[in-house]
């Protein structure tokens, strides 16, 4: 009688990300793409991100398994923040459920939050002996609180890990769950509760399809009054 021989595991395969023209085609505003580069003003330019800091960062990243916004949204100034021992924190994954022409964060279906991340996250942290850190995340329409309860899990992790830091949160508009989101996040407040506008209310449309000037005000308003 044969053996029989015993099926493998299959690996969990990592959702597709959108970038570029694939993620801004089906928004309501058509981006019309230049035909050719277009140069730098000086003001903008930057040098390429290098150096043993750059590298130690990464290597920080990679080892704890951790995102920022910095390589997740090809921020020009990587190089400037990472050589001086500084990164913002990227939480709840690397793929957003939104597709914001402006950023260059990937778009598409995300895994679910990771158990494992806000442990890894206060690891890093207390690696990285910071004594104020900002802590941003992708939009995450598909969970019922926005991802509110993983900022809180990070927050609390973190201050266990390293009491005397200051906490800055960089949270998303949390559209359609805003109350219940403020409600968890306010169980464990951060030091510094940050939200970005980003663009003037006529530009909003253009900029951030799905969200809104006036409830991004409305969303600050409410947590600065609990």
């Amino acid at each position: 009688m044969s053996e029989l021989t015993p099926k493998k595991t299959p690996k969990k395969q990592s959702p597709k990300k959108q970038r570029g023209a694939d993620k801004v085609a089906r928004i309501p505003i058509k981006v019309i793409p230049t035909e050719k580069p277009i140069r730098k003003p000086s003001w903008i330019r930057a040098k390429a991100p290098r150096g043993d800091g750059v590298s130690k960062i990464r290597k920080l990243l990679r080892e704890g398994a951790l995102n920022s916004v910095c390589e997740e949204a090809s921020c020009p100034n990587l190089g400037e923040c990472f050589s001086h021992g500084t990164a913002t924190f990227m939480i709840l994954g690397e793929i957003c459920t939104r597709r914001c022409p402006f950023c260059d964060v990937a778009h598409g279906k995300p895994l679910p939050p990771s158990l494992e991340e806000p442990q890894q996250l206060a690891d890093t942290i207390s690696a990285m002996q910071l004594r104020y850190v900002v802590i941003t995340s992708v939009d995450r329409d598909d969970l019922r609180d926005g991802g509110a309860q993983h900022f809180v899990a990070c927050i609390d992790a973190i201050r266990k890990a390293t009491p005397a830091i200051q906490i800055e949160t960089l949270v998303p508009d949390f559209r359609g769950r805003e109350s219940a989101a403020l409600k968890i996040l306010n169980q464990s407040p951060p030091d510094v509760f940050n939200h970005n506008l980003e663009t003037v209310p006529r530009l909003y449309k253009q900029s951030r399809p799905g969200a809104s000037y006036e409830g991004s005000l409305k969303l600050l308003q409410a947590f600065a009054s609990m």
